[in-house]
């Protein structure tokens, strides 16, 4: 029997080529985004768009306002968001773009689509190295929460129980990109950066991963940018 697997996907490379690998894997896929209040829709947008390249038939998006928690740049408009930060900086201490227990929430609408549906599995492109310290990245809470699964729905209890995969865990920015590369991943479709210009800013934090990671895999990234001036970017 074919599987089927709710796939987190942000627009980002990241969850673009979690996507590719779960369908190379053969499975059916449940596409779940979400329109939490971020500063922008252009990764809204850029999820519809690879969501239809990769022939996704069931594409939901998910509406769940964080703005009314704020607590991070990504949903408060009076919060800067960090620019031309150092890999040092970038790697030390938890950055205010964490919005606080937002995969926690995702997860949790996740489960419930995937015990709903029948999924077995949910699958979402959390990445713990070359990574700003989200804490909602590291590998101890997705086993935690695929406890969370086990004991807090029908399914679980039933013995049933919906797997928490986590296919990047331990992959680096470039290890995603050549794995995407292999797996035809349409990088000018996805979207990284923090900001929603017509460019990619490419001096937030998340910008200058993405361009660390395509320097150290040695492949070129089509987005085209506002800057590349980024101290991370630039290594």
């Amino acid at each position: 029997m074919v599987e089927t697997s709710v796939v987190l996907l942000s627009g980002g490379m990241d969850s673009a080529t979690a996507l590719a690998m779960t369908i190379k894997e053969g499975h059916n896929v449940i596409g779940l985004t979400f329109d939490y209040g971020q500063r922008h829709r252009k990764e809204i947008d850029a999820a519809k768009i690879v969501a239809k390249h990769f022939r996704v038939v069931d594409h939901r998006i998910a509406s769940v306002d964080l703005t009314a928690i704020g607590g991070s740049a990504l949903t408060d408009r009076r919060i800067a968001v960090p620019r031309q930060r150092s890999l040092e900086e970038i790697g030390q201490g938890v950055p205010i773009t964490y919005v606080p227990a937002r995969n926690s929430i995702f997860l949790s609408y996740a489960l419930a689509l995937a015990e709903s549906s029948g999924a077995e599995a949910i699958v979402i492109a959390a990445n713990s190295i070359d990574y700003s310290g989200y804490v909602d990245c590291r590998p101890e809470f997705y086993a935690a929460f695929q406890e969370v699964a086990r004991l807090g729905t029908q399914r679980g209890v039933d013995g049933d129980v919906i797997k928490i995969r986590t296919p990047l865990i331990r992959m680096s920015k470039a290890d995603i990109v050549r794995r995407g590369e292999e797996l035809g991943v349409p990088w000018a479709l996805t979207w990284s950066c923090y900001l929603g210009g017509a460019k990619a800013c490419g001096v937030c934090d998340s910008c200058q991963l993405r361009l660390k990671g395509f320097h150290e895999a040695g492949v070129k990234d089509p987005l085209t940018y506002a800057s590349r001036r980024g101290r991370a970017a630039n290594p």
